[in-house]
C-alpha cells in the first residue's frame, strides 16, 4: 500500500528545502528547491518550447555530478534571471563548486509562460526575477504552501487556474519519492469541464478531492481545449504554456539513473494532463537524488521507483490545481469554484 510522507511534500526528503516568492501585481513568481548537500541530478525535456538554464551539464556524459539548487520560475525567458538571484544568495553562504579558488553555485533553472495572465508586466528596464529568486532562496523551508504561490502564482490550465503542487510517496523499501510541479499546461488536468481529475487512479486518500473518475466520460473530455482560445482573448502564443517539475528521491542513484528518473516522471504528465508535451508546451522534469537513505536499489526495486515517480508526479500536478486560490483580476476560475 502506498502512503505519503508526513507533509505530502517534496520536503519529506531529508536535506531538501523549498522557498517561494511572488509579486501579486505581476501575477508571477519563483520557486526554489535548495539542496542542503549537493545532489546528483538529471533532466528530461519533452515539450516543444522549453526555456532553460544549465541543463546541458546535467547530461550523464558531462562532468558536473551534483548541483546545489533548482529554480522553477514564471516570466517566460525573462524568468531565467531568477537563477542569478539564487546564485547570489548561495554565494553569500559560500556554497558552490570550487574552481580556481572561487565558489560557483550550480543552479539549473526552467521557466513557464505566464505573460498573458492579466498581471502587470510593465516592469521597466530589468525584470524582477533576479530579486524574486534571491528572496525565494532566503525563504527556503521544509513546510511550504501549495497552490497560488511561487512559480504557480500566475499559472493557468485549460479553463482553470494552475498552481504549484507537491506530493510524496514512501515505498516499502524505505525509499521516499517527492515531486514538485508548477502547473501551467496547454491541456486540462480535469476530465472535460467536470471536477474529476485525470490523475484520479493515483490519488492517495482525498488529497485532491477524492472524487475518482466520473460515471461516464463527458463529451467535452474528448476535445482539445486551448486555454486562451477558451476565453476568447486571442490565439495561443508560441511557447505559451508549460509544466515544469522536479522529481526527487533519497535513494542512491548514478547520474544516468537520475536521468531515467526524470524520464519516468514524465509519465505523470501524461496521466494528469490532456494533452501534454505539445509544441506549445516547454514540459520539463529535473531529477534529484540525495542518497540520504543510503539505499542502493536492486533491478526490481528500481522499477518500483520509476513507476512510483510517475504516480507521484501526477498527484503533485493535480494538487497544484486543486489548491489554487482566487485573486482579483484572474482570467480563469479556480477548481474549487466548479
Amino acid at each position: 500500500m502506498f502512503r505519503t510522507g508526513p507533509r505530502n511534500l517534496i520536503t519529506d526528503l531529508a536535506g531538501l528545502r523549498v522557498g517561494n516568492a511572488a509579486d501579486a501585481r505581476l501575477k508571477s513568481g519563483v520557486t526554489v528547491v535548495l539542496c542542503e548537500e549537493p545532489a546528483v541530478a538529471g533532466v528530461q525535456v519533452l515539450g516543444g518550447a522549453p526555456g532553460t538554464r544549465e541543463t546541458d551539464l546535467l547530461e550523464p556524459q558531462n562532468s558536473i555530478e551534483a548541483i546545489h539548487a533548482v529554480v522553477l520560475s514564471g516570466g517566460s525567458a525573462f524568468g531565467l534571471d531568477a537563477a542569478s538571484g539564487v546564485q547570489a544568495a548561495l554565494r553569500e553562504r559560500n556554497i558552490g563548486v570550487e574552481v580556481g579558488g572561487f565558489r560557483v553555485p550550480i543552479v539549473p533553472a526552467a521557466i513557464l509562460f505566464d505573460l498573458c495572465n492579466g498581471g502587470d508586466k510593465d516592469w521597466g528596464r530589468y525584470p524582477p526575477y533576479r530579486e524574486l529568486g534571491y528572496e525565494a532562496l532566503q525563504a527556503a523551508t521544509a513546510d511550504f504552501p501549495i497552490g497560488t504561490v511561487g512559480a504557480g502564482t500566475g499559472a493557468l490550465t485549460s479553463g482553470l487556474k494552475g498552481g504549484l503542487g507537491s506530493a510524496s510517496t514512501v515505498l516499502d523499501s524505505g525509499v521516499t519519492i517527492g515531486a514538485l510541479a508548477a502547473v501551467n499546461p496547454t491541456g486540462s488536468v480535469t476530465v472535460g469541464r467536470s471536477r474529476h481529475f485525470w490523475a484520479a487512479p493515483f490519488e492517495i486518500g482525498d488529497e485532491f478531492g477524492g472524487l475518482g473518475y466520473p460515471d461516464s466520460l463527458p463529451e467535452d473530455a474528448r476535445k482539445i481545449l486551448l486555454k486562451y482560445r477558451d476565453q476568447h482573448v486571442g490565439e495561443l502564443p508560441e511557447g505559451g504554456s508549460t509544466t515544469i517539475a522536479i522529481i526527487a528521491t533519497d535513494a542512491v542513484l548514478t547520474k544516468a539513473a537520475a536521468k531515467r528518473l526524470a524520464i519516468s516522471a514524465h509519465d505523470g504528465f501524461a496521466r494528469a494532463i490532456w494533452p501534454t508535451h505539445t509544441p506549445a508546451d516547454g514540459d520539463l522534469v529535473f531529477a534529484l537524488a540525495t542518497g540520504k537513505s543510503g539505499i542502493e536499489l536492486s533491478a526490481d526495486a528500481a522499477i518500483d521507483l520509476f513507476a512510483t515517480a510517475g504516480a507521484t508526479m501526477a498527484r503533485a500536478i493535480s494538487r497544484g490545481v486543486y489548491a489554487a486560490t482566487p485573486v482579483d483580476g484572474d482570467l480563469f476560475p479556480v477548481w474549487s469554484s466548479r
